[in-house]
């Protein structure tokens, strides 16, 4: 499925500037601009600035190469995806649509080659002639730009020597068909150096969001709250957003996320936002009046995820925990070939609640890791009518019914949804101000599960 996009207007391709004259080079682009015959005006940035922090290099490279025409936004949309799929096929690569070490090296390799024989330039025209964003549709900061034009901040951290800090600065503007002589736009400024040379350059960066305007965070990497560029993103910014399906150590990285919660940071987390179908059929399997009673009776809650990170599958344990107000008080976890977590929890009766999160091997992995395979609600009390199947496909809801257990279950399928993309998401929570008290309180049930964790 693509993304809808206007046709993109490109008031100033990637300019490479000096750090000092950012702004300077910005209101050139404007001013301009401005003075143009053709009666069109554009709108520059008037709504909030996006700060994307940007540790993989794909999307870089292919523009570098010729392979993507877009901005430099750290934003993977279909454009970049487009792009990724033309370099796949261009060096004879399995085509997938996703970046992965083979084709990072495979673009480290001819960067350094084409600039070593002082072809750059000839295969940045070869790589554009195969590249066809029109096919796959445009990217998510081209949506963001038509509702909202903004200022993107993307740094790109890199590895090596710390050569300081290269900046660019570029614009584009979707046509609006309505108002073709009016274009709303984006400004893009991206940073490249090392994560030594980027801190240094911490109160530079502020300086670049535009005063006034809320300023959304972008981490996409894990929470690190030691790291000077990560504090003084923080602490300037209105909204942190990470996404834990990237975490490398989930449950650590969880735990630095619900502490800066409890220090009053405004944060969100998109792997989060993925959980809503199933949270919604959850909560509206027990909306008829005869099973409303029936949810206190749950007693067995069975959760299968994908296995490698179980975040998904302890956030929404922490939801249904919120809901019903159930404490945990032990916890067991078992690795192997399955990873399973086991937890207990006991309510206000006092009554205990056993829990299984089940982490499965799977051979065809989805986009994101962890995501929700299944999920089983049941009771010890063979009378309460609560016994709820909901999975994301066959085999899930196969694995479930075959769990046993002689209670008749409400089972429903989870489909797959084109708003649980991470471009979607994003998107959406750009259009969100405040934090999201729910997932708020989900958390701190997760937080207190974690601590138990430690001290077992």
């Amino acid at each position: 499925m693509t993304t809808q996009t206007p046709p993109l207007v490109s008031l100033q391709d990637p300019k490479d500037v000096s750090i000092d004259v950012i702004e300077a080079e910005l209101a050139n682009i404007w001013q301009s601009y401005g003075n143009n015959e053709d009666g069109i005006s554009a709108t520059r940035a008037a709504t909030f600035t996006f700060v994307v922090y940007e540790p993989e290099p794909t999307q870089h490279l292919l523009a570098t190469l010729g392979f993507y025409t877009g901005p430099v936004d750290g934003i993977a949309g279909p454009r970049t995806i487009a792009a990724i799929k033309s370099a796949q096929k261009a060096y004879d690569i399995k085509v997938t649509g996703k970046s992965n070490r083979i084709l990072l090296d495979k673009l480290k390799e001819e960067l350094g080659k084409a600039k070593a024989e002082g072809k750059l330039t000839d295969v940045q025209q070869r790589a554009s002639q195969q590249y066809t964003p029109d096919l796959e549709g445009t990217g998510i900061a081209d949506t963001i730009a038509s509702a909202n034009p903004c200022r993107i901040i993307t740094l790109c951290p890199t590895v090596g020597e710390d050569n300081g800090v290269k900046a660019q600065v570029s614009a584009y503007c979707p046509v609006n068909k309505r108002s073709q002589d009016t274009l709303i736009c984006c400004e893009y400024i991206t940073l490249h150096g090392s994560a030594e040379a980027l801190e240094r350059i911490g109160g530079i960066i502020s300086d670049l969001t535009i005063n006034g305007l809320s300023t959304f965070i972008w981490w996409k990497a894990e929470p690190d709250p030691e790291y000077g560029l990560f504090k003084r993103l923080v602490s300037h910014g209105d909204t942190l957003i990470v996404d834990s399906s990237i975490f490398s150590n989930p449950e650590e990285d969880l735990s630095r996320t619900i502490q800066m919660l409890a220090d009053d940071v405004s944060l969100a987390d998109l792997n989060w936002s993925r959980l809503g179908a199933w949270q919604e059929l959850t909560a509206a399997a027990f909306d008829p009046p005869e099973r409303r009673d029936a949810v206190q009776e749950i007693d067995r809650v069975t959760i299968d995820y994908e296995k490698g990170n179980p975040s998904q599958a302890l956030m929404f344990l922490g939801w249904i925990a919120g809901r019903l107000q159930w404490r945990p008080v032990d916890y067991e976890c078992v690795s192997g070939e399955y990873d399973i977590r086991r937890i207990q929890f006991v309510n206000g009766e006092n009554k205990s609640i056993n829990a299984e999160l089940t982490g499965v091997p799977l051979t065809d992995w989805g986009e994101v890791l962890g995501d929700l395979i299944s999920l089983k609600l049941s009771s010890t009390n063979l009378e309460a009518d609560c016994c709820t199947v909901l999975c994301s496909g066959t085999t899930g809801c196969m694995r479930m019914e075959a769990s046993g257990g002689a209670q008749a279950c409400r089972i429903e399928q989870v489909t797959s949804l084109a708003d649980q993309k991470t471009d979607q998401l994003l998107s959406k929570q750009l259009q969100r101000w405040g934090q999201d008290i729910l997932y708020k309180e989900s958390v701190e049930i997760v937080d207190q599960i974690l601590k138990l964790a430690n001290q077992s």
